[in-house]
């Protein structure tokens, strides 16, 4: 019996991304070696998520109200809409300072390999937050991979047939780096979208 439930706790780990099986079963055995305490109170933790964390009815993050902090607060700008892919996302935005306004939360980026089309990541969701009468630019910060490219081409296509602005996040070449340094597609990038 104890064996099936190691099992089943190194299998549950590896459910981690980039979690593979030798660092699942060190984590399992350092708790149960180690930490018994903090393993009961990351089981308490990870079913309290799961119970209260739902999606935000504007944005799609997560949340435990039925509207997100960031949806509520007055001093956003509503005019400017950021459609990032994951929550992860919005908080990288979000520690920048550099961004005011709203977001739209994917929850993924479009994959036809893994059967993921634009219904999956919920376009018309998107399509009627960016329609709401306020938003004015939608900004596609989508990841710069194959599949991040292809998410940001289809909600741009959709979003402009809507007579919506839509603009891209920039690329090219980090500040501070050296040019010898930086990978080709990154320059490459940063000539096309020189300003």
């Amino acid at each position: 019996m104890a064996e099936r439930a190691l099992e089943a706790l190194i299998d549950a780990l590896r459910r981690l991304p980039g979690v593979g099986v030798k660092s699942a079963q060190r984590m399992a055995w350092h708790l149960l070696q180690h930490d018994r305490a903090g393993a009961l109170r990351l089981a308490a933790a990870l079913s309290d998520a799961v119970q209260r964390m739902r999606h935000c009815t504007r944005c799609h993050t997560f949340t435990e109200a039925e509207v997100c902090a960031t949806c509520l607060d007055p001093r956003r700008d509503a005019r400017l809409l950021a459609v990032v892919e994951t929550p992860a996302d919005q908080a990288a935005l979000e520690r920048s300072g550099g961004y005011s306004g709203m977001y739209f939360v994917l929850m993924g980026r479009i994959s036809p390999l893994d059967g993921i089309g634009v219904a999956e990541v919920g376009i018309e969701r998107l399509l009627e937050r960016a329609a709401d009468g306020l938003v004015e630019e939608v900004i596609l910060a989508t990841s710069f991979g194959a599949e991040g490219e292809v998410t940001a081409q289809a909600l741009a296509q959709a979003l402009r047939a809507r007579g919506l602005k839509v603009t891209r996040l920039a690329r090219g070449v980090p500040a501070g780096s050296e040019l010898e340094y930086v990978d080709l597609s990154t320059i490459a990038y940063a000539l096309v979208d020189r300003r």
